[in-house]
């Protein structure tokens, strides 16, 4: 028997999932749906596929909506064993569902609903249908994500101001469960990612009362609870934490315990904020954003290596077509999607979704297009968000940081078009031109960098746009140097705070060659949230800012969230960077290593490639030893190439 999936309109999945993902942030006890633009998935749906059958077969449809099967010339309703055959027989399952997309699942030997159907609206043409390898049973549901689940007791139950404060060993996503010793009383139970948070009742964002049936309080984010008014002993809390079982594979160990540290942080950080979609935090938002999923696809390629989550947040955060705002209302988080897009197909090179996506890639680029100034910049419309960074910049006018991506989404456009066998010219004398008038209006000689903005006359310099500049190969070999010395490493250009662009300039410093920099800004910043108690990384750290101050965000005492997705990327850093990997996936080669062991005195290090397997380094201070589970790999060793085979360990005197 063929495998059977549960098939939906593709990206109808993902448009349902991701409105339940943006509606579900709950803050001081009002809910906070997000605030841009809900794509709407299809509530009419038919399914169709022509079979050649040998002999006669059964097969049944399953399904969440109304509707019917026909096959060939005469209807069933769903649910009923279906006989057809021998010949030539086509199979139309019709479905509509108001309350969520329509599904079905066709069970049977030869009929069933696996690769080859596809799925029309009665609009656009017909195309393959959606599918997901969590849903193959016919007894599930797709509307209604399966978590995986464990239980965890508090580590600390101690008294505090006549209450009972509860610590768990990290900070989780879970349902806290409430065991009344004395029978059900209506307690409050305040929840924190800290402990300041958690005992502060008036300004905590989850304060539950917990069902009187079952004892459970809604999910959310927690690692303390305080609960007012009780004595330790007369409510067990437990904490039953809802997850999305990816699995992980890679490790990480070092000589340096720091080191050592902030990867796993960092890896818990980002499970955390890994569900049915890339989130950018745990508490909050809870939300799908396109800036901070662009930063998790890096992470994941170098952690988890799970295409399905990259694809399942791509198709939430586009929607439909016709394109009438910017995803998220931001700008930059358009370009951010596109480039995203390429990233992704870069790591594992799937055709199928390629195909499906691109054309939501031309007319995200033809709405771009079509927001442009007299110069050919792309600026930001009535409710439109030029965000970039929680930075001080000059954003009158066209911004030239958002010019940087604009031109890279030309070029990656060019790219992937010739990629599907389509022409790119358009798109390559797109990005010709916009450089050109980058160079014109935004480079500054005197100041040896890219200005904000060229309309204000105040030729301010941040670090942002010179960063897109050399990490998107826009600015010239000369150019480069001069932005290294003029604003890299320039003190009176004020210092990025936020991990989400530290990532961006650490990624140029890397590509530089300044590893021993990079090397101690991890050190000192994500080691700096450790130094001040921190299990997760935060959505911001300004190591300046005193630390009775260090959870304070958007005018909010507790508004900094202490588990964002964004700060999780000290783990591409040392993967890519130090480790040394990086796939290609071009001729015979898939992936490179150069590893560079003199940051190290000892490693063992295993990493994902992409969909082809792992690679294991092990390091002793002397010898290198590199072990593959992988094809089409290189070690690269100065000027030593080494070919890697797969289950053959290389030993390198280093």
């Amino acid at each position: 028997m063929s495998k059977s999936y549960w098939i939906w309109y593709p990206g109808d999945f993902e448009l349902y999932h991701g409105m339940k993902q943006n509606f579900s942030r709950v803050e001081r006890g009002f809910g906070w749906p997000a605030f841009w633009k809900s794509e709407g998935f299809r509530n009419r749906v038919a399914f169709r596929r022509t079979y050649h059958l040998e002999k006669e077969t059964s097969f049944t449809v399953y399904s969440n909506a109304i509707g019917h099967v026909l096959a060939g010339e005469k209807k069933y309703p769903f649910g009923k064993k279906i006989t057809c055959g021998p010949g030539e027989v086509a199979i139309a399952v019709h479905a509509g569902c108001i309350e969520a997309f329509p599904c079905i699942y066709v069970e049977g030997d030869v009929i069933c609903s696996d690769k080859g159907w596809i799925a029309e609206d009665y609009d656009q043409e017909p195309q393959p249908a959606g599918r997901s390898r969590y849903f193959t049973r016919p007894e599930q549901n797709p509307t209604v994500w399966e978590y995986s689940e464990k239980i965890y007791e508090p580590v600390n139950v101690t008294e505090y101001n006549g209450g009972t404060l509860y610590e768990f060993e990290t900070e989780l996503n879970a349902v806290l469960e409430a065991e009344f010793k004395n029978g059900y009383q209506p307690v409050l139970i305040c929840c924190g990612e800290s402990r300041e948070e958690a005992i502060d009742p008036v300004n905590c964002y989850y304060s539950w009362q917990p069902d009187k049936e079952t004892g459970k309080c809604p999910c959310c984010a927690v690692h303390f609870a305080y609960i007012p008014d009780c004595k330790p002993g007369e409510i067990i809390l437990k904490a039953n934490h809802q997850y999305v079982d990816i699995p992980v594979k890679a490790a990480f160990h070092c000589g340096e315990e720091r080191l050592n540290q902030i990867w796993s942080v960092a890896e818990h950080t980002f499970r955390l904020c890994s569900g049915i979609f890339f989130i950018d935090g745990a508490k909050r938002d809870k939300w799908i954003w396109s800036g901070d999923a662009y930063q998790s696809f890096f992470v994941n390629r170098y952690l988890m290596a799970d295409a399905d989550i990259d694809q399942r947040t791509i198709l939430a955060l586009r929607g439909n077509d016709p394109m009438t705002r910017h995803i998220n209302t931001i700008v930059d988080y358009s370009l951010l999607w596109l480039l995203g897009v390429d990233y992704h197909n870069e790591g594992y090179g799937d055709r199928d979704f390629l195909e499906l996506v691109y054309p939501k890639m031309v007319s995200l680029m033809e709405f771009c297009n079509g927001r442009r100034d007299e110069h050919g910049f792309l600026i930001g419309k009535e409710k439109d968000w030029i965000y970039i960074d929680w930075a001080d910049m000059d954003k009158d006018g066209p911004l030239c940081a958002e010019q940087m991506l604009y031109a890279a989404c030309f070029r990656v456009m060019a790219e992937i078009s010739e990629k599907l066998g389509k022409d790119g010219s358009a798109y390559r004398q797109e990005y010709e031109k916009l450089v050109a008038a980058i160079e014109e209006f935004f480079w500054d000689e005197e100041k040896g960098a890219y200005i904000d903005s060229f309309t204000s006359g105040k030729r301010n310099v941040t670090r942002h746009a010179n960063i897109f500049a050399v990490l998107f190969a826009i600015a010239d070999k000369d150019k480069q140097e001069k932005i290294l010395t003029n604003v890299l490493e320039n003190d009176e250009i004020p210092a990025i705070t936020t991990p989400y662009f530290n990532f961006f300039e650490l990624d140029v410093l890397c590509q530089m060659g300044k590893l021993t920099e990079v090397l101690d800004k991890i050190r000192s910043y994500w080691g700096g949230m450790l130094d001040l108690g921190a299990i997760t990384f935060w959505e911001e750290f300004d190591p300046s800012v005193p630390k009775e101050e260090q959870y304070d965000m958007y005018g909010d005492h507790f508004g900094k969230s202490l588990c964002h997705a964004w700060a999780a990327s000290p783990i591409y850093f040392l993967a890519k960077y130090f480790a040394g990997l990086d796939l290609v996936n071009r001729e015979e080669t898939t992936y490179v290593l150069k590893p560079q062991m003199q940051y190290f005195t000892e490693l063992d290090c295993t990493l994902p490639v992409g969909n082809h397997g792992t690679v294991r380094l092990l390091w002793d201070g002397e010898y290198l030893e590199v072990t593959p589970d992988a094809d089409g790999g290189v070690l690269e060793l100065g000027e030593q190439k080494f070919s890697l085979v797969r289950g053959e360990t290389r030993r390198v005197k280093i």
